[in-house]
């Protein structure tokens, strides 16, 4: 796991004046996500306006990038102390080439150091097990699903071939229904 010296500061609700700190951070093995005080980063991938991070639990959004050898990390309209993990005040002061931190500036901390490697696993879990509605099964190829699925999408297809208000939809909604039936029929052979 790589770690590198960076700023996290958190947009949801603040603009430029949110809560941030300088700490470590940690790489997972592919790179996608990033862990810091407990939490973990995955990006937006350029779909945030004022951030490029969100917190995997809560879905918060964060700015999070490398320092600033000046010393602004904060955007120009944000204001506030920043919070610096205590473990890398040296360092830090290191990169800006100064003696002392600003105490009016900078506030040490002490973070959770642990990477939340398995909470985070077991969360993206519950998120991958969570019931999909019929709706979406209906797109996914019969032999893709299993038998609970096939079984709730032939449910809603009869529903839907019922109540449909035109006949070019019920053949249509029809059509698709034997197709999922066909997968039940092919599995009670085998």
């Amino acid at each position: 796991m790589q770690t590198a010296i960076k700023y996290i500061e958190l947009k949801s609700g603040y603009n430029d004046s949110g809560p941030a700190w300088i700490g470590l951070v940690s790489t997972s093995k592919t790179g996608k996500t990033l862990y810091f005080n407990g939490k973990a980063f995955q990006s937006l991938k350029g779909s945030g306006i004022y951030a490029n991070y969100y917190d995997l639990e809560t879905g918060e959004e964060y700015w999070i990038s490398g320092v600033k050898k000046n010393g602004c990390d904060r955007h120009w309209a944000g204001g506030g102390p920043i919070f610096i993990e205590r473990r890398v005040q040296d360092m830090y002061r290191e990169l800006l080439n100064i003696r002392e931190l600003d105490s009016s500036k900078y506030i040490p901390v002490t973070v959770i150091e642990e990477p939340p490697i398995e909470k985070i696993r077991e969360f993206e879990n519950q998120l991958v097990s969570r019931e999909i509605p019929e709706e979406e099964l209906c797109f996914k190829a019969p032999h893709k699903l299993n038998d609970t699925d096939l079984s709730r999408v032939i449910t809603h297809l009869n529903v839907s071939e019922r109540e449909a208000k035109y006949n070019k939809g019920r053949r249509a909604t029809k059509s698709l229904r034997l197709q999922f039936e066909a997968e039940v029929e092919k599995r009670s052979t085998l």
